[in-house]
């Protein structure tokens, strides 16, 4: 049984409790100014929704929000079902989706912080079910224990996460001393972002036709038209009313996202919701702090779609990209895209490369922004934007002094 108040993200939650495992038998809307303190729901509500999961024989109630310890409480007394709300029916996916260690740890850690308040109460609501959803990850073996082994274990999942995030640091460290922008993959779950990085640089990441499939990111590398060399990363899905609690577990693995030279959202063209989906990414890309990384948005799946609907989505896209990752469409008009969007390399050369020596001419393609390049007597003259850290290996070839520029 799933209830919201008001059909804006009903369909959205039914699809999160399929993903889960879970069968809806019944829904319950209801339209209200403000939730219920109480209860969440409205009395009248409560009635109604007693009554059809016990003529379903519902096992629980899934609500489209967060709902307080004690409303949990209350709607678990009246209607002797388990409730679970949308936080925890999130966290529950996650913890069946995470397979890295980190992954893991970052799922109980969100889980933990989660289940803390809410204790009191839950033993008997969960032992109804005696499993599913609501109790992977930690679960209810962690309501059999006390409140400090748990904030205990909560310091463990921290001190880890912060080591296995150095190691991503480390890793993120040699692509910046490489000179390799870093281009982020980021948009609603389910919109395609992975096989958009599949058909971009033929990786073999996870392809599901289900929420939140991506947990753990990806890092390929692609060639882009010119020969420049870029790192694209494929990051988990966002979400409407995306818990506080997965983005704060979340935040290392979130700063691929926020310390990226560019980012490509990946939307999906033949959502119905598409203005609101494209809303709630932006809002989630400035709660980690990548409100101002430069972006390109792909309008994925148009394959799908109408043409007289893709023509209005370039009306009210005009700068996006229409693809078709699955199809392979669009997809040179998005490489070609990127490179107009990525930032340039900070420092402007001129060099004068002997003919045996093409390996450097290699070189600058592959890490700089080539202006120009002329085979004369004396070598390959070339024209580029570098970044400082080619400036060393490059001095021998130098026809002139630098000419530094502001990073844009």
């Amino acid at each position: 049984m799933v209830v919201g108040i008001g059909n804006a993200s009903l369909h959205e939650l039914r699809a999160l409790a399929a993903t889960a495992g879970a069968e809806t038998v019944g829904e319950v809307v209801q339209s209200r100014g403000a939730p219920d303190p109480a209860t969440f729901v409205g009395s009248g509500t409560v009635r109604r929704l007693h009554d059809e999961v016990h003529k379903s024989d519902a096992e629980a109630v899934i609500l489209d929000d967060e709902l307080s310890p004690g409303q949990l409480r209350n709607l678990e007394e009246r209607l002797s079902v388990k409730v679970i709300d949308r936080t925890a029916l999130i966290l529950d996916i996650f913890a069946l989706h995470a397979r890295s260690r980190e992954g893991k740890a970052q799922v109980e850690l969100a889980q933990l912080n989660y289940l803390l308040p809410r204790l009191r109460g839950w033993g008997e609501a969960m032992s109804r079910l005696g499993g599913g959803i609501g109790t992977r990850g930690p679960g209810e073996t962690k309501l059999e224990v006390d409140r400090q082994h748990i904030r205990r274990r909560i310091t463990k999942l921290q001190r880890d996460l912060v080591r296995l995030g150095r190691t991503r640091e480390v890793k993120r460290g040699r692509r910046d001393r490489a000179g390799i922008p870093q281009v982020a993959l980021a948009g609603y779950t389910n919109a395609g972002k992975s096989t958009l990085l599949n058909a971009l640089t033929h990786a073999d990441a996870l392809v599901a036709d289900q929420l939140f499939a991506t947990l753990d990111p990806t890092t390929r590398r692609l060639s882009l038209p010119g020969g420049r060399k870029v790192t694209v990363t494929d990051t988990v899905g966002f979400v409407r009313k995306l818990p506080h609690e997965l983005v704060e577990a979340f935040r290392s693995t979130l700063e691929e996202v926020a310390l990226a030279d560019l980012i490509v959202q990946a939307a999906d063209a033949s959502a119905a919701d598409l203005d609101d989906q494209v809303v709630a990414v932006r809002e989630v890309l400035e709660l980690i702090g990548a409100g101002g990384v430069p972006e390109v948005m792909a309008l994925n799946k148009c394959d799908r779609v109408t043409p007289l609907e893709l023509a209005r989505l370039r009306r009210r896209y005009p700068e996006a990209v229409p693809i078709s990752a699955r199809q392979g469409e669009g997809l040179d008009d998005l490489r070609r895209c990127i490179v107009d969007r990525l930032p340039s390399p900070e420092v402007e050369v001129e060099l004068v490369v002997p003919h045996d020596r093409q390996d450097v001419v290699a070189r600058v393609y592959r890490e700089g922004e080539v202006l120009s390049n002329d085979a004369t007597a004396e070598g390959t003259v070339v024209r580029a934007r570098v970044p400082e850290a080619l400036l060393s290996p490059l001095q021998p070839f130098l026809a002139r002094p630098v000419a530094h520029r502001a990073r844009a």
